[in-house]
């Protein structure tokens, strides 16, 4: 009877949405840290893996972010863009007087009206998602420039060295608050995910937004909060480098938007909607952090590691890609 049980459970475990997926990418990440291990024996050293969870843990971050929407069946290019924005609209506030906790209150306000901007284009004026978070990336990455008169800021000063400890150097029970931070905030949106009725909402519009619409779903609400949610993700991840620099940086999150997709594709989020966990999320930023970590305690230049985290988020696409065509031709 245990036994019918515990296969019962196991097959429950296999049949979510992207499991497969989670634990063959968590195999090779298993296998990348024995060979970076063996290459570099430093590379199991105590201080570089703490350092090396802190590095992931702004990736896991707008992995999230970019996973919500990805599995709407949509993809947010501002992503990068609202992390700048965010790094620079709290490091300016800061350095013109304003109460650090108070200048991440209007970070966040700031960052949820560009979520809300994507959400209202792509679900009301029905622009598509490429078209309207690429003009929304412009418009974010202008605001980062703009806001402190385009000129980096000043030092945020000693009187933002609560914030500064909260958000990077800070730790608690012998890990960084960033990790922490990281490890909530998935907690939190892994629940709703998986667990309410937002998240069933969600899956069925990746799935078949059609049929989402005719079994009552709110499609546009949907889409938007996903927007939202890559937002608040986005938005942590530029306070989270304000904290690190002691300052805002205009090219603040460049690129990120494709660290994003490269976290969620690996881990398992279909490019195609409707499939994807969180935990897959957490492994491929993993896999992208030890890459990058791993390549380079092996010496390799940056153009090397950033050609083998390409050609891998290429291949876990086009694989994504035959499965489903196969399961289609099946079905």
């Amino acid at each position: 009877m245990d036994s019918t049980r515990e296969s019962n459970r196991f097959k429950r475990i296999f049949a979510k949405r992207g499991m497969g997926q989670v634990i063959t990418v968590s195999i090779g990440l298993l296998v990348l840290n024995i060979v970076f291990g063996i290459l570099n024996p430093n590379f199991f050293s105590h201080r570089n893996i703490s350092n090396l969870l802190r590095q992931i843990a702004p990736i896991i971050l707008i992995g999230i972010g970019q996973s919500y929407v990805l599995i709407t069946g949509n993809i947010d290019l501002s992503i990068g863009s609202v992390v700048g924005m965010s790094c620079m609209i709290s490091a300016t506030l800061m350095t013109k007087g304003m109460n650090p906790w108070l200048a991440v209150i209007a970070t966040y306000i700031a960052a949820l009206l560009i979520g809300l901007l994507n959400g209202g284009l792509i679900s009301k004026a029905k622009l598509p998602a490429f078209i309207a978070t690429l003009g929304t990336m412009t418009i974010a990455r202008g605001i980062a420039q703009i806001v402190n008169n385009n000129y980096n800021t000043d030092s945020i000063g000693l009187q933002a060295e609560g914030f500064r400890n909260f958000f990077y150097y800070g730790k608690t029970l012998g890990l960084y608050n960033t990790i922490w931070i990281s490890l909530a905030i998935w907690l939190v949106f892994d629940f709703i995910l998986s667990r309410t009725k937002t998240g069933r909402h969600i899956y069925a519009v990746g799935s078949n937004a059609h049929a989402a619409h005719l079994s009552g779903v709110n499609i546009s609400g949907v889409i938007t909060k996903t927007y939202l949610v890559s937002s608040i993700c986005a938005a942590t991840v530029g306070l989270i480098i304000t904290a690190t620099s002691g300052m805002g940086t205009m090219d603040a999150g460049t690129t990120y938007e494709l660290y994003a997709v490269a976290a969620s594709v690996i881990g398992g989020v279909s490019t195609l909607g409707g499939q994807g966990i969180l935990l897959g999320t957490i492994v491929g930023a993993s896999i992208w952090g030890v890459l990058q970590n791993g390549l380079q305690f092996a010496g390799a230049p940056v153009a090397i590691r950033n050609i083998v985290i390409g050609v891998i988020v290429i291949i876990s696409v086009l694989l994504d890609i035959v499965v489903r065509s196969n399961r289609k031709e099946i079905n």
